[in-house]
């Protein structure tokens, strides 16, 4: 029986979504073709972090941490350091402007710099370019029909709950969009995420808040008005 059978099994899950060329292996030699000379071009900036990390503050250059990968296994993602260097709970939240994220951290928070390191694990084949973003393990605890349905494929260094509003969104909103995107993944729709999220960067997470996607929904979804949601379960560094 196949891990993906297993894990639908476990969690009383239903396969929504079809076969198709792309999900079955054209997604992954997309990956590969875009992230080596990505990889390649932006080296000398990602040198250039590393470097102003350890000027800037003491501690480890990187930041690993054991998430949650396809079908529920756990792997470790690699990210550039971006807060002061103590021990702190996995699970607190940090939202902009937070007093314990360094200077050189700030910067690389907000153009993505510090999860430039993930490129590696899109390499090894632990991550996609495009998908639900990595969880924490302890996370599939909490998880409700949509969390579970994210687990279905890699996770991905963008998706569509990043381009939709990310931390100003309430983690449900935001495994609805995950979910949504997991039954409807394309290349279309990758390179359309791809190519928001270089809008995300340079406009900032709050201009694109959008309310989650269900089937009853229209095919655009609305801007949500509320407050940002401030959760507990964001990165800790």
């Amino acid at each position: 029986m196949s891990t993906k059978i297993n894990y639908l099994q476990q969690y009383g899950l239903t396969a929504q979504s079809r076969w198709t060329a792309y999900r079955a292996f054209g997604k992954r030699l997309f990956d590969l073709s875009v992230v080596m000379p990505i990889f390649l071009a932006i080296s000398p900036v990602l040198l250039l972090a590393a470097a102003l990390i350890k000027l800037d503050s003491r501690g480890p250059v990187f930041f690993n941490q054991e998430r949650l990968g396809r079908y529920g296994k756990t792997f470790l993602t690699y990210k550039f350091r971006t807060m002061t260097d103590r021990k702190r709970e996995a699970t607190d939240e940090i939202l902009p402007g937070h007093s314990e994220v360094t200077r050189v951290g700030h910067w690389l928070r907000r153009f993505k710099i510090d999860e430039m390191p993930q490129l590696l694990n899109i390499v090894n084949g632990d991550m996609s370019l495009v998908g639900p973003r990595p969880a924490l393990p302890e996370h599939i605890n909490e998880y409700n029909k949509d969390g579970l349905r994210r687990l279905i494929e890699r996770p991905g260094l963008t998706g569509l709950s990043q381009v939709s509003g990310n931390i100003y969104l309430s983690w449900p909103d935001r495994w609805c969009h995950d979910a949504h995107y997991v039954d409807r993944m394309s290349f279309l729709k990758d390179a359309a995420i791809i190519i928001k999220t270089v809008a995300v960067v340079l406009l900032g997470e709050e201009r694109f808040l959008k309310k989650p996607i269900t089937d009853s929904d229209a095919s655009v979804p609305t801007t949500i008005n509320s407050k940002p949601a401030v959760n507990s379960h964001r990165r800790a560094a």
